[in-house]
């Protein structure tokens, strides 16, 4: 986010009421929020564009709340990509490129914790997808895709736990 998408966001976050929402400026492989804060962590449409993903979510699990869930809209990869639309620098930056596979973003999510994984691929985006780059068949390739999981109710951080292990300890 810029510094101006902030200001949009906070302006109509206020001109609705909603005082239950927060927006920081920072990374999404190194998010502004302590360990275990947030209910539920939404992105549309960013992690295709992050070239450690892996992270992505692993920074998600460590910000969420036991319990909390993660709601997202990416760009899926359906197949490999040819090699002439792999390395097209306008489909890197049009979140074509740099989509992952379902079954990758799955294993990305168990290893970093969670649970009630559901990747849910949209075929009828097809046809927005075809308009990204017409006649070069990248709806053949990608798809978008709502990605939700969970982290467990009994999922503490690490460092938590550490705490709470040397203050009993020191008791």
């Amino acid at each position: 986010m810029t510094h101006e998408m902030l200001k949009k966001a906070r302006d109509n976050a206020a001109r609705v009421g909603a005082a239950n929402v927060e927006f920081r400026l920072g990374e999404i492989e190194h998010l502004p929020i302590g360990d275990d804060t947030a209910n539920v962590v939404i992105s549309n449409c960013v992690i295709n564009l992050v070239p450690d993903k892996e992270q992505v979510y692993r920074e998600a699990f460590r910000v969420l709340k036991p319990g909390g869930r993660i709601a997202l809209s990416d760009v899926v990869n359906l197949a490999p990509l040819p090699a002439e639309l792999a390395t097209d620098e306008a489909l890197l930056c049009g979140c074509v490129a740099g989509a992952a596979a379902s079954g990758q973003i799955e294993q990305w999510l168990t290893a970093a914790g969670f649970v009630e994984i559901r990747i849910t691929v949209k075929p009828e985006s097809r046809e927005l997808v075809k308009t990204w780059a017409p006649g070069r068949g990248i709806e053949d390739y990608v798809a978008s895709a709502a990605i939700e999981a969970r982290k467990p109710r009994s999922a503490a951080s690490k460092r938590r736990t550490r705490e709470t292990s040397a203050n009993d300890m020191n008791s």
